[in-house]
Parts: C-alpha cells; sequence; structure tokens
C-alpha cells in the first residue's frame, strides 16, 4: 500500500448535552449543511482511500442524514465504553488488516477547518516521519478545551483535558483542536495502553500523546493559520458563533469572485449557492440551500431564497421564494411570495402581495399585485389583473388552470378550476370564470346595478353618512 494513504475517522458519537435539542449535535446545521457534512465534505477533498464515521447516541438519526447525503461515508458503532480513544479503537478495526498508511482523526463538531489546513498538517507530519502529529490554536479563552503541554525544549509532552488540569496548565493558552495525524501502527500499539483513570472514566485518545512521548515517539504539532477554524460547537452560542464565521468566509470568497455585497453583516448565503459575477445582493437578504444566481441579477433587500434559480439581469426585492425558478430580466416584488413549482419566463413580472405555487408563468407575461395564482399554466403576455385568483382548490382535490397567451383579465377576477382560458381572452371585472372561455371572447358575470334611492336616511338615520347624503340631495 502507498506510503501516502490515507483513513479518514470522525467522531460523531457524543451525546452533546450542552446543546439541549432533540436533534443529535453533529446534525445541527450552519451555511445549509449539519456540522458533521462540512467535516465530511473537507474529508473528501482529501482524497482519503477510506472515511469512517464513528456513531452511537441517537445513531438512528444520524445514520439516516448521512445515508441520504453522504452515502460513501462507512459507519462505525461505538460500544458502550466511552470516549475518544474507544471510538478510535472501534474504528481501527474496521479498517482493512493491511492498511498500512496514516490515521487522520477528525471532530464532527469541528466544522471550520478547511482542506489546504488538513493537507499542510499531513505534509508536514510526513515530512517529520512523526508517530503523531497534532493540529494546535492559541486561543485568548481556552476555557473547555484540552491544553497542549510542551516540555523545556518546546516539543509537545502530553494533552490535559480541561476536567483534568492544574491550575498551571489550565492558564496554558494553546489548545489541542481534536484533530490528530497517527502512522497507523503506533496507533494501534499504543491505543491498547490508554486506561479510564480520569475525572470523566473514559477512554481519552489524547492519552496516546503522552504514552507516545513516553516511549521517545516524535509527536509534533502544528499551529492551524486561523484559529476560529478550530473552534468546536457544544452550545447554541457556539453554534451561532461557527455559523457567523463561516458566513463571512462564504460572503468574502464571492466578493472576491466579482460579486457585490452591499452589507456582509446582513446577508448569509449558504455553502453550496453559485453566484455569477456582476450580481448584486442587498441587505437583510438570505440565499440558502442550492441558489444559483445568474450574471446581473439583483437580489433584495429584504429577500429570503431557497432552493430557487435566478436569470440573468432579473430584479428580485423583499420576496421570500422556495424551489422556484425566476428567467432573465424578471421582476419579483415587493411583498411576494413564490412556493415550490413556480416558473417565471423571462422577461415576467411577480409584483406586490402576490403568491403562487405550482404555477408556469410565461414569457412576459404579468401577475401585478395581489393575486394568488396556483396549478396554473400561463401563456405568453398575459397580464392578470389586481386581485385575480385561482381558486385551484374544492376541499377534496386541486385543480389546473390553463391561460393562453396575451390573456388579459380584469381586477379582481375569479378563475374556479378546472377551467382554460383561450389565446387573447379576456374577462370583466369581477368576473367569476366557472367554464372554460374561449379564445378571443369576453367572459363577464355582471348581474344588473340595483340603487335604492334613500336607503342611508331611512335606515342610517342621524349618522353622518344620512346627514351629509341629506346635504347633498337638498343641493341638487
Amino acid at each position: 500500500m502507498s506510503e501516502n494513504a490515507l483513513a479518514i475517522i470522525v467522531l460523531a458519537a457524543g451525546q452533546g448535552t450542552r446543546m439541549k435539542s432533540r436533534l443529535p449535535k453533529v446534525l445541527h446545521e450552519i451555511g445549509g449543511r449539519p456540522l458533521v457534512g462540512h467535516v465530511l465534505t473537507t474529508a473528501h477533498a482529501l482524497g482519503a482511500q477510506h472515511i469512517e464515521v464513528v456513531v452511537r447516541h441517537e445513531r438512528e438519526q444520524v445514520i439516516a442524514t448521512l445515508a441520504e447525503q453522504y452515502p460513501d461515508a462507512r459507519i462505525v458503532d461505538q460500544d458502550e465504553i466511552p470516549g475518544t480513544g474507544r471510538a478510535v479503537q472501534v474504528a481501527l478495526d474496521a479498517l482493512p488488516d493491511d492498511f498500512d498508511g496514516d490515521v487522520l482523526v477528525l471532530s464532527g463538531d469541528v466544522p471550520l477547518l478547511e482542506a489546504d489546513t488538513l493537507q499542510h498538517l499531513l505534509d508536514g507530519h510526513r515530512a517529520a516521519s512523526a508517530a503523531a502529529t497534532l493540529l494546535s490554536a492559541h486561543l485568548d479563552d481556552p476555557t473547555g478545551y484540552g491544553r497542549v503541554i510542551r516540555g523545556a525544549d518546546g516539543a509537545v509532552e502530553r494533552i490535559v483535558e480541561q476536567k483534568d488540569a492544574t491550575d498551571a496548565e489550565a492558564a496554558v493558552t494553546e489548545i489541542n483542536a481534536g484533530v490528530y495525524v497517527f502512522r497507523v501502527a503506533a496507533l494501534r500499539t499504543f491505543l491498547t495502553r490508554i486506561d479510564q483513570n480520569n475525572a470523566q472514566g473514559e477512554l481519552y485518545l489524547t492519552d496516546v500523546i503522552g504514552l507516545l512521548r513516553g516511549a521517545a515517539e516524535h509527536v509534533a504539532a502544528e499551529l492551524a493559520p486561523d484559529a476560529a477554524s478550530t473552534f468546536g460547537v457544544n452550545d447554541r452560542a457556539q453554534l451561532a458563533e461557527a455559523g457567523r464565521v463561516l458566513n463571512q468566509r462564504i460572503v468574502r470568497r464571492w466578493q472576491r469572485e466579482g460579486v457585490t455585497i452591499i452589507d456582509p453583516a446582513t446577508t448569509w448565503i449558504d455553502d453550496d449557492v453559485v453566484l455569477a459575477p456582476d450580481v448584486t445582493v442587498l441587505p437583510n437578504t438570505q440565499l440558502l440551500r442550492a441558489c444559483v444566481i445568474a450574471t446581473g441579477a439583483t437580489i433584495g433587500p429584504d429577500t429570503t431564497l431557497v432552493d430557487t434559480e435566478v436569470g440573468e439581469d432579473a430584479v428580485v426585492k423583499r420576496t421570500d421564494a422556495n424551489l422556484a425558478v425566476i428567467g432573465a430580466r424578471a421582476t419579483v416584488g415587493p411583498f411576494s411570495f413564490l412556493r415550490p413549482g413556480t416558473v417565471l419566463g423571462e422577461g415576467g413580472k411577480i409584483g406586490a402581495y402576490v403568491e403562487t405555487k405550482n404555477a408556469q408563468i410565461g414569457e412576459g407575461s404579468k401577475v401585478p399585485h395581489l393575486s394568488y395564482v396556483g396549478d396554473a399554466v400561463i401563456g405568453r403576455h398575459v397580464n392578470l389583473g389586481a386581485s385575480t385568483i385561482t381558486a385551484n382548490y374544492d376541499d377534496v382535490n386541486k385543480h389546473r388552470t390553463e391561460i393562453g397567451d396575451e390573456v388579459h383579465t380584469g381586477s379582481h377576477t375569479v378563475l374556479v378550476a378546472p377551467v382554460r382560458l383561450g389565446a387573447g381572452a379576456k374577462t370583466g371585472a369581477g368576473a367569476v370564470v366557472r367554464k372554460d372561455v374561449p379564445a378571443g371572447s369576453l367572459a363577464m358575470s355582471v348581474a344588473p346595478q340595483r340603487n335604492i334611492e334613500g336607503w342611508v336616511e331611512k335606515n342610517r338615520a342621524g349618522t353622518g353618512a344620512a346627514d351629509a347624503a341629506a346635504r347633498e340631495r337638498s343641493a341638487e
């Protein structure tokens, strides 16, 4: 086997009690991915021959997510023996007997490490021919982290967990990031020698470092270039902080790719979003999941897009959209709600206070304001008047509305599905359309207007309206 063979073990068996959540800690999300998902994405970028995820608490939930999103990861179950040392033991047992490379151990709740940092760690480990190399960082407040204890010569001697540290050791600011590379032979040998004689009664993986040093094995340490990348997530406050750091990275990356982001502090962009050059993102905008935004589009302000595609030079403002497609040079908003299945054609318009769902709206067609369009197919250059509604639900089933090219509807039209309006058809204001309208026809549902003279003065005597009516009648 190649001397650069690599196995990666991801530790995801912890209970995560400080999250105080029904959801396993490693499945909490930042940047549109679960914490363990960020770790696995980075692991895949390193080209490892084996990737194993050790699970225990809430294993069924974790396994279900991994099976759906990261099916290449091999699941390894930790038994009742607690501790990171035991987790690595069971993962080592699952590796092929002839594996003879390096083992990189990552934590499923440390999501911000990037592939370049880990590759540098691997390269330094191999160049130094070390038995083990750990990743460390200097933190102003190291509370909660294991401390890296060095000897007088500056070499790593051991790692001390927070609960086992003396006052002097707790004052050390160099922390263990929970990331290690081991030569597999050394790891197999010394893992058998650790015990549970510590404050938590666990098998600590960190104890291997002290044992290696005691056997005169070379242990190296690499400082992380960015201490924030080593942040672990143990509670909701740390989750939010990790999310903030990740979002800063994503925003900065897109700015360097030619995207104008007016206010990075109020802009949130998930890791899988794709933005083209010359996109403009205005304040208070969220681009979530797998949004794709084309060149020249302007998004925001006050807009949330989820899994939505926006075409070139489109404008989307003060809008919520989910699983929608917005065509080139289309305009959407303000105060629009695009639900899944909405497809707006090139140059189309969805205006103020409009809700759409499962609606295909053709090129140049407009739904300007105060309308609901659901389960509909709308042709080209259609104009729906204010407050047009497709009544698609009969209390049992959903039904479809079809509208041909160049149709214009009057204000406050109700289209009772299933119904079809042929090309060029029109409706009068207030029409309730219950049957198909042939091409080029005008649909109306108008009853004769009836005026009852003197009704207000008779039935609302003494009111301001009655007095005003009386004055006007006397002036005639």
